[in-house]
């Protein structure tokens, strides 16, 4: 059947099963067979025909990995107290769209710390997706990563410069909104303490739109 007459939730239905089926990072590594991912792949993404927000995180850890929930972790618990709400709101897929720019668990680096998502991930999958929910009104771009694809040149040099400047990016007449968060990581911890204004000046604004796109 055509694209043009598929029903939009067939459409999503399919690009699911396509995303789950995927093993790019194991059978067709871009760096070659050294850098071949050593488990069997389990993409994790929430595709939505209807939520508004889109949460684009790094990639899963361990445990989202083995539990197949994204977010299922104390990461995500920091990220809902953000968002200011609960788990069946935040799993609620009408609400919330959760697609992070690799899929896939990448595995630890030598000192134990989660690799950066797979380079083959995002290039094969963000367009797609991205198109497949054009009802998206805010994208909540987590960490670098995200930050890096969805505000291209628009992104400051760093991350904490990127989040400083966080009004600039709500602006936009031209697709969603976007709004960089650090990753809710305890590993950001301190970084939470040195920048006392991102819970202070982000957050209300962070809810307040989280508050009006779920009703």
């Amino acid at each position: 059947m055509d694209a043009e007459l598929q029903k939009p939730d067939t459409a999503i239905e399919l690009l699911r099963a396509s995303i789950a089926r995927c093993r790019i990072c194991r059978d067709a590594p871009l760096r070659g067979d050294a850098d071949r991912l050593p488990h069997e792949p389990r993409p994790i993404a929430v595709i939505s025909a209807k939520a508004r927000i889109l949460i684009a995180g790094q990639a899963p850890g361990l445990r989202v990995h083995e539990s197949g929930l994204p977010f299922n972790d104390a990461s995500g618990d920091r990220l809902r107290k953000w968002l200011n709400v609960d788990r069946p709101t935040f799993y609620d897929a009408n609400r919330f769209a959760i697609a992070p720019m690799g899929f896939c668990f990448p595995g630890y680096d030598k000192r134990g710390c989660d690799l950066p998502p797979r380079r083959e991930c995002a290039p094969r999958w963000r367009k797609e997706v991205m198109e497949a929910m054009p009802q998206i009104e805010l994208v909540l771009a987590i960490g670098q990563y995200a930050q890096s694809w969805h505000l291209g040149d628009r992104r400051k040099k760093n991350m904490t410069e990127t989040v400083q400047s966080w009004r600039n990016y709500l602006q936009t007449n031209n697709g969603p909104a976007i709004l960089p968060l650090p990753h809710p990581s305890w590993r950001n911890t301190s970084w939470l303490r040195k920048n006392p204004w991102f819970e202070q000046d982000v957050l209300p604004v962070l809810q307040e739109h989280v508050e009006r796109l779920t009703r």
